[in-house]
């Protein structure tokens, strides 16, 4: 009576074992990806309603420098506020680390943009229709 496995039968586990790594991986990674972006969609979403609140306040954007500069950091991506005149600003998150090539932004008229370069699969620019939060999705 044999006992153990035959070179056959190990070699058929790690094939089906690579199979289903070959598979997961990419999809592990994309996931990984998108809830990422959360930061910045979830980030740029609280400081444009602080900036209203601001505006609602005030009657301009100008000066807004409190919730305009407060917690403006980020694990995965950097975050900055442009305030050019009274009745305008934009708020842009710019990816570092592995979010490299990932850039969103709103502005005063809720116009959101995603600008993505050099990710295979994303799509490269939306401008003002939208956040793109998924590979391949659309705008």
């Amino acid at each position: 009576m044999q006992k153990g496995f035959s070179l056959i039968e190990l070699m058929v586990v790690v094939a089906v074992i690579g199979i289903l790594a070959g598979i997961a991986y990419p999809n592990y990674t994309d996931y990984v990806m998108r809830s990422k972006i959360t930061e910045a969609t979830a980030k740029l979403s609280e400081k444009r309603v602080q900036m209203e609140q601001y505006f609602q306040d005030n009657r301009q954007y100008a000066n807004a420098a409190t919730p305009c500069t407060t917690d403006l950091s980020g694990q995965n991506f950097n975050f900055v506020c442009n305030v050019p005149d009274t009745a305008s600003y934009t708020i842009t998150a710019t990816g570092r680390g592995s979010m490299t090539g990932f850039v969103y932004s709103v502005n005063q008229l809720n116009g959101k943009r995603s600008v993505i370069t050099n990710v295979p699969g994303w799509n490269t620019d939306c401008a003002g229709s939208g956040w793109v939060t998924t590979k391949g999705g659309a705008c």
